[in-house]
């Protein structure tokens, strides 16, 4: 009779085993590199500090958007956001979820992407487009509407959000967080400091000095990356705590104040602030469209303005890839010079109600 020693199934037991760890340990690689986003943060996420929290909706919502290492994107958006006005020619979250179809190495991003809605109509046109979404209670206010700049409904608005953006960095998830009138033309991942532990924030700016550790650079709180730690929950709830001494302030200027004041010195916060060239918009554009990452409808008042000039963007975004790719197919020089077109829309909307 023919049968295995001892040693001979022992060996046949650790082959299988060894077999086993290798195709798991392929598995976990291939979908890491599905997945820029969770890639990128891989490296960080042995050295988190997990901490429990309350599963309330919220929590389940940022749980499954979040990245291993419980990182998000957040948006905001109300029902003028979402519905299509009668001079308008699409959505201002058409236009947003289009640039990241459109851009390079973005669409995997939008497994991430937490759609907040402030209203019921926006949270239903939230589903409706399968999304990652989010309902945010506001209860006696309507912020469904239009908010015009710096009406008292849009500070309002603002405000709320500053404190939902609080609530998030409490139950322990940094966060990207993005206007829906920012187009994301490429991954923002490589300009980014998300797994450089000792940069705790990065902020967009209207207009860039020069400098990316200056505190003078006029921010814009329309994009910007946050870690979660004790020290941005500290600067959040500072920055919130001011709102009913800040009548007729927006929420951008009186963290510019809190800056000015030197709160990111005391309390040891270590803050980066980006260059225009890179993360730019109608205030500043990028001088080189072979770098641009974001372009934010900044400098503009009104919804159907942005929607106007933003679509000019994709276009022009459009005919640059198209004629890069044309260049390259002809085995030619593949620099693509390109002029933006002028954003009309927005500067005609200080003059007029458009």
């Amino acid at each position: 009779m023919n049968m295995d020693s001892p040693r001979n199934a022992l060996g046949n037991t650790v082959l299988v085993s060894f077999l086993f760890a290798c195709v798991l340990c392929l598995c976990t690689w291939s979908v890491s590199l599905s997945d820029p986003l969770s890639f990128s943060f891989y490296r960080s996420q042995a050295n988190m500090k997990t901490s429990k929290f309350p599963a309330d909706e919220l929590e389940l919502a940022l749980e499954r958007v979040s990245t291993p290492n419980k990182t998000v994107i957040i948006a905001v958006v109300n029902q003028a956001y979402v519905e299509q006005s009668a001079g308008a020619e699409t959505t201002m979250l058409d236009l947003f979820l289009e640039s990241f179809w459109l851009g390079e190495d973005t669409r995997p991003l939008l497994d991430h992407l937490l759609l907040v809605s402030v209203d019921q109509i926006a949270y239903e046109m939230c589903f409706f487009k399968r999304l990652n979404c989010y309902k945010l209670e506001a209860e006696g206010v309507d912020f469904g509407k239009e908010q015009i700049f710096m009406s008292q409904d849009f500070i309002n608005m603002m405000w709320r959000r500053t404190l939902l953006l609080l609530d998030i960095l409490k139950h322990g998830y940094s966060f990207i967080f993005t206007d829906v009138d920012v187009m994301w033309l490429r991954n923002p991942l490589s300009r980014l400091s998300i797994h450089n532990e000792s940069v705790d924030l990065e902020m967009s700016t209207d207009h860039f000095n020069g400098d990316p550790r200056s505190e003078k650079n006029p921010i814009n709180t329309g994009f910007y990356y946050i870690r979660s730690n004790s020290k941005t929950v500290s600067l959040f709830d500072a920055w919130y705590g001011r709102k009913d001494n800040s009548t007729g302030k927006k929420e951008q200027d009186v963290f510019f104040e809190l800056m000015d004041e030197g709160m990111l010195g005391r309390q040891g916060l270590h803050a980066r602030f980006l260059d225009t060239a890179f993360f730019s918009g109608f205030c500043e554009d990028s001088r080189d469209i072979e770098v641009v990452i974001t372009v934010h409808a900044n400098c503009c008042r009104s919804i159907n303005a942005k929607i106007k000039d933003l679509n000019a963007v994709l276009r022009d975004w459009k005919k640059y890839k198209a004629t890069r790719a044309e260049a390259a197919s002809a085995r030619g020089d593949v620099t693509v010079p390109l002029r933006w077109t002028g954003h009309f829309g927005c500067l005609d909307s200080w003059n007029n109600n458009v």
